[in-house]
């Protein structure tokens, strides 16, 4: 049966392409004809190492024949490698295991109320930002700055405060008038949102604020995290430390698996019983994480991807210099890339797919690019040629 013609039962709730990857390496993907694209997508941030890593591989082999889920009624040894490892590279302290995004930002939303009431704040507000994105379940849907997502689900959760990114003095006018407050929930930098880039010192002013209120920083690194922008996390680019890290995306490499790391004012706040997780951290998913996080601890890993990343934005901006009528700025940091669009995203997507290219849309016109970390100069070469044909063969078909 034709792709045109095929009948499927899997919920409409995605506009999906008509293309079906069969086999991956490294930075390329095959279609069911053939065909090979050039993945500067990377899953959404997802496939840290590119496909087919042979250190990611042997491990889910490897595990995958020793056992693959007890359970966290017992305990679960490479679970506690991983947490390990994550506090050595956060700086905090604790770790509770989930399987998503959404899932480590509800747990960080869950430690803000808490902490709130053991602090006698009868309804804990938390301060979020204008265009977040934090998750699609009920709650961190309430928390995300997007009423194109949030329609049609209302009604929202209470107890969210809403305010521009990069705007201090707004935090700070709430802070005076609203004793409810508990916490804070930002994106450094806003993926869906379109690269929206928190200004370093607008984090120290917000962090400085939450230490003089007592309020819990919760620094949502899903997308931007784990080594994307040359640091393991944003908040080092800032230098200070948060209380609350909600991790997952590139965690595992394509492997599911969430995180919501704590220390500071939140170390400590759940007890058995406040909170849980039927799949998060089982030992499949920790012995993929753990090679991830292997890999990255590399001397000299991270220092690459900050070079990479400055050398791709340069490259970029020649890109954009050659068609100023379609593009006109680059933003973002490390591998965590945004160019806007002056046209519709959605046509510079089809012409990059047109190039055998993959990258995808965020907030307001922007084309995200977020190849895997191990790119290679060459590669990340190959993807500024074919995103600058992409744009070249779009300015011939509007110009008729």
């Amino acid at each position: 049966m034709s792709q045109a013609t095929h009948v499927t039962h899997v919920m409409n709730t995605y506009a999906r392409q008509p293309i079906a990857f069969v086999r991956g390496e490294g930075v390329w993907l095959w279609d069911e004809s053939g065909k090979r694209y050039l993945d500067a997508l990377a899953g959404i941030a997802v496939n840290t190492l590119g496909h087919a890593h042979p250190v990611l591989t042997r491990a889910i082999a490897e595990q995958a024949a020793k056992i693959i889920h007890s359970s966290n009624l017992f305990r679960i040894p490479l679970q506690e490698r991983a947490a390990d490892l994550l506090a050595e590279v956060t700086g905090l302290d604790e770790v509770f295991f989930c399987n998503s995004g959404c899932e480590a930002n509800e747990a960080a939303i869950k430690l803000a109320r808490l902490y709130g009431h053991q602090r006698g704040v009868a309804t804990p507000h938390i301060i979020v930002m204008e265009n977040a994105f934090h998750g699609r379940t009920i709650a961190t849907l309430s928390a995300t700055g997007s009423r194109k997502v949030q329609a049609g689900f209302e009604p929202l959760v209470p107890g969210f405060v809403r305010v521009p990114l990069n705007d201090i003095d707004t935090v700070r006018a709430i802070a005076e008038r609203d004793t409810s407050v508990v916490a804070v929930m930002i994106e450094p930098i806003q993926g869906e949102g379109g690269i929206n880039v928190s200004r370093l010192e607008y984090l120290r002013a917000l962090h400085a604020l939450c230490q003089e209120k007592e309020w819990l920083f919760i620094s949502d690194e899903v997308q931007c995290g784990l080594g994307r922008t040359g640091k393991w996390f944003v908040y080092q680019h800032a230098g200070f430390m948060p209380d609350v890290v909600p991790l997952a995306k590139g965690l595992a490499g394509g492997v599911a698996v969430g995180a919501c790391i704590t220390g500071g004012r939140a170390k400590g706040l759940f007890k058995p019983g406040h909170h849980g997780s039927t799949f998060g951290g089982n030992p499949l998913a920790m012995a993929v994480g753990q090679a991830v996080l292997d890999v990255l601890l590399a001397e000299g890993f991270l220092d690459e991807v900050k070079r990479k990343g400055l050398y791709l934005k340069q490259r970029l901006a020649s890109v954009i210099d050659s068609h100023p009528d379609l593009v006109d700025e680059v933003r973002g940091e490390g591998l965590l890339v945004g160019v806007r669009c002056k046209v519709p995203v959605a046509e510079v997507n089809a012409a990059m797919r047109a190039e055998d290219m993959l990258g995808v849309g965020a907030g307001e016109n922007v084309i995200r690019l977020l190849p895997p970390l191990n790119v290679s100069d060459a590669e990340l070469d190959e993807g500024v040629r074919r995103f600058d044909a992409a744009l070249a063969a779009l300015d011939r078909a509007r110009a008729g």
